[in-house]
């Protein structure tokens, strides 16, 4: 088993399956941090009422103590009243009776000494009634609470004040409110509560949004795979519907239709080159055949050198075309550079020049260079390539061949010229294809098989260069750039 089978066990293959739950993961955690952060701003704002009602309340049973009256055991927030010297609470209220674990008071006396302090809050464990608990109902559990006190001297009091709430003349009372968080909880687990139907809702509807966005959106999607389903080798011509709506459908749809065209062109060319291969190899095996069937007929009246000289030719012509056919199928399967290496291609271009000029007497034949002209690739097929240039422009040339190589910045670029007729401004591209004869002088047994030129352009273009012919010359001027070597 592999790693990705337990992920594919689990992960919906349907895009519109995925892109839900795509939309639906999203939204969760944005929801879940807008919840979070809902949370905790209710708690914080019920617990800032609280504080705000508890300090109401504190001032309100200092008023009171003030007053020399014992505050009754009715409040909003449990309370205790204390004082130095004594042993019980002066007065306690609220709840507060869920923590008194007995007669004693739960929150300590203040000191004797000292001045009065003002309000503050502090943090006390506060201890559970024996026997009760929050499901007793009393809903304050034992741990740890915040508590916000103020302090009050007995003797500041004055008219026997003291007294009347039962504590010593130099005594210092503290009240005690006790800020219970269940307020404030409850109020975060309501709001949890509906936010979280409410994010499950959301959830449950976004989703759905999503899944029907995408089946609509894949509508078109779908229509194009079933047209190009229907494109085949038979019927190539289908094209599929590009909607009128300028997004990234339409633009899909424009490029298979385009897709489409150049693998019909490449079938087309695939099947015109093969039909052209076909027609080549038959000539010489057509003439190679007959000459052999006649000699072989009329054995006593046969001329064997001459029929052997024939059968020769003919079969270095299949041997050449071969190769040529093999070469052309390399370069279309873009093989690397076999054996790379730096070439002077000024150096090569001369070497062909003067092995031309021996050959090709009537015609004058030279190289121009302004020096070396490094480039990077295989020298067998850059010599392959300014062969066949060269056989092209002696073909055709009249007097005259000229080779100039020039270093221009990042590039060699060399030129082959003839001063034959020429090719006519709408050929310059045609020269290129494969079996192109342009005229019926350049026959099969002087004009070769119509492969060079477009070996050669395969060639520079497989060395990272191109071929072109200069247009607007009388002149035929093959130009090749390749890049310099560094």
């Amino acid at each position: 088993m592999t790693a990705t089978e337990p992920r594919r066990r689990w992960w919906p293959r349907s895009v519109r399956a995925r892109a839900a739950l795509a939309s639906a993961s999203t939204a969760a955690v944005v929801l879940a941090g807008i919840g979070w952060w809902v949370h905790r701003d209710v708690y914080h704002r019920s617990t800032e009422i609280i504080d705000a009602q508890a300090q109401e309340q504190l001032w309100a049973l200092v008023d009171q103590v003030d007053e020399g009256v014992v505050p009754g055991n009715r409040s909003a927030l449990p309370f205790e009243i204390v004082a130095s010297g004594r042993r019980s609470a002066v007065a306690y209220g609220g709840g507060m009776e869920s923590f008194n674990p007995g007669t004693r008071h739960v929150l300590p006396a203040p000191p004797t000494a000292g001045a009065a302090e003002g309000w503050k809050i502090r943090t006390f464990r506060l201890p559970v009634r024996l026997g009760q608990s929050p499901g007793d109902g009393s809903g304050l559990p034992e741990g740890s609470y915040r508590v916000m006190t103020a302090d009050v001297r007995a003797d500041e009091l004055g008219g026997g004040k003291g007294a009347a709430l039962g504590v010593a003349a130099g005594a210092k009372l503290r009240v005690y409110v006790v800020l219970v968080p269940q307020p404030a909880e409850a109020l975060a687990r309501t709001t949890d509560g509906l936010l979280l139907r409410a994010g499950a809702a959301g959830l449950v509807l976004i989703a759905a949004v999503a899944y029907a966005a995408t089946r609509l959106a894949l509508r078109p999607v779908e229509a194009i795979r079933v047209r190009t389903a229907s494109v085949t080798a038979s019927d190539p011509h289908e094209r599929v519907d590009v909607p009128d709506t300028g997004d990234e459908i339409a633009a899909l749809a424009t490029t298979i239709n385009a897709t489409l065209q150049r693998l019909d062109d490449a079938a087309a060319q695939q099947r015109r080159f093969v039909a052209d291969a076909a027609h080549e190899l038959r000539s010489p095996l057509t003439t190679l055949l007959a000459s052999l069937e006649v000699a072989l007929a009329y054995p006593e009246r046969t001329d064997w050198p001459a029929a052997a000289t024939t059968a020769a030719r003919q079969t270095r012509r299949l041997q050449a075309l071969a190769e040529d056919l093999l070469l052309l199928a390399r370069l279309d399967a873009r093989t690397p550079v076999v054996q790379p290496s730096t070439v002077d291609l000024a150096a090569l271009a001369s070497r062909l020049t003067d092995q031309y000029a021996l050959t090709e007497q009537p015609l004058t034949l030279f190289c121009d260079s302004a020096g070396p002209a490094p480039v990077h690739g295989n020298r067998n097929e850059f010599e392959r390539l300014l062969r066949n240039l060269v056989d092209n422009a002696v073909r055709h040339a009249t007097h005259r061949v000229r080779i100039t190589v020039r270093d221009q910045d990042d590039w060699i670029a060399l030129s082959v010229w003839d001063d034959g007729p020429g090719v006519p401004a709408e050929d310059t591209e045609r020269v290129f294809e494969r079996f192109v004869r342009l005229d019926d002088a350049r026959s099969r047994d002087h004009g070769g098989t119509g492969l060079g030129l477009a070996i050669a352009r395969d060639l520079a273009a497989h060395h990272g260069g191109t071929l072109t012919l200069t247009p607007g010359s009388p002149e035929a001027c093959f130009l090749l750039r390749v890049p310099r070597a560094r």
